[in-house]
């Protein structure tokens, strides 16, 4: 089993985790202002897409984040507008998203570059791969740290930025007390809507560039429905999480290994079951928070019926 258990497994584990961590931080924008965005799923598929075409139409790999990203900001807006403007049911909107996301590419698949399944071309520039040389010279960690390409980093560096804004800057307070107390938030004159309308766009964005990590970084190609529901995977990070961004991350990277360890043990155990494997640690992990909440609860409840008694 040494083929499996190596340090390239854990050099592995942060590649599948980046997509999930960087939509899971678009993810936690929304659940603070109060909305939970399943459509994020949809919004990684396009981002994959989308990142190929601007990629190979302009043979350049900043083109093809660019495209993602703004793609990303105009699902975002449109997220926005159906759910908070004309009150539609955000669960409704979500899996619309991912339909039409589903439906979508593999039009577009079809009619602009006329295949079926996948497209793959010479001509899609991949994210560059960054070399530290400095990480480079530290004893094991050197080679599961350097050699990573561009987005791998810039998540790990977003993971402290999101907290920082989120509990170190008054915009990121604000944006906060517009899920917690938005009556009070328009009261100090502050608009609650501005704040939900930032916080959807900056999940769209962040969603569409973890799309583009799996087709330009992970892979460097499309195929249908690539996203394999890492959203709903994201969306459950954050909940595991406590929508905190640290405990999102290392959720996300739970969900790395356990996907990275399925592939790499392929040769010994039937895919289809290495496959599963991170969707039930996803529902277990789903389940153990429900129970874990509903005990904490009944234990503050036994506690106020003493002190009342008292």
């Amino acid at each position: 089993m040494s083929d499996v258990f190596n340090l390239l497994l854990l050099q592995n584990t942060l590649r599948t985790a980046t997509p999930v961590v960087l939509c899971a931080l678009g993810c936690l924008m929304t659940d603070q202002v109060g909305i939970m965005n399943i459509g994020v799923d949809g919004m990684m598929l396009m981002g994959a897409f989308f990142a190929v075409l601007g990629s190979y139409l302009f043979g350049s790999w900043v083109m093809g984040l660019l495209f993602a990203t703004v793609l990303g900001v105009l699902l975002g807006l449109f997220y926005y507008v159906f759910s908070i403007t004309f009150k539609s049911d955000e669960f409704i909107i979500g899996v619309a998203l991912n339909i039409l996301a589903g439906g979508l590419t593999v039009f577009l698949l079809r009619t602009l570059f006329g295949v079926k399944g996948s497209f793959s071309s010479p001509g899609i520039v991949p994210l560059p791969t960054i070399h530290i040389p400095w990480l480079e010279r530290i004893p094991l960690l050197g080679p599961i740290l350097s050699g990573n390409t561009l987005l791998v980093y810039v998540s790990w560096v977003l993971v402290a930025v999101c907290w920082a804004f989120l509990y170190k800057t008054p915009l990121g307070f604000h944006l906060r007390a517009s899920g917690e107390a938005p009556e009070a938030l328009r009261a100090s004159g502050k608009s609650p809507e501005r704040m939900k309308r930032l916080a959807s766009v900056l999940c769209g964005v962040l969603a569409s560039i973890s799309g583009a990590h799996l087709s330009l970084g992970y892979l460097t190609m499309f195929s249908e429905n690539m996203s394999a529901s890492r959203g709903y995977v994201a969306v459950a990070c954050v909940i595991f999480g406590g929508s905190n961004p640290p405990r999102v991350f290392l959720a996300a990277l739970l969900f790395g290994f356990i996907d990275a360890l399925g592939m790499r043990l392929q040769k010994y155990i039937p895919s289809e079951i290495t496959s599963m494997a991170p969707y039930v640690v996803t529902v277990v992990m789903m389940v153990a928070v429900v129970v874990l909440r509903q005990h904490r609860q009944a234990a503050r409840e036994r506690a106020s019926r003493t002190l009342s008694e008292q």
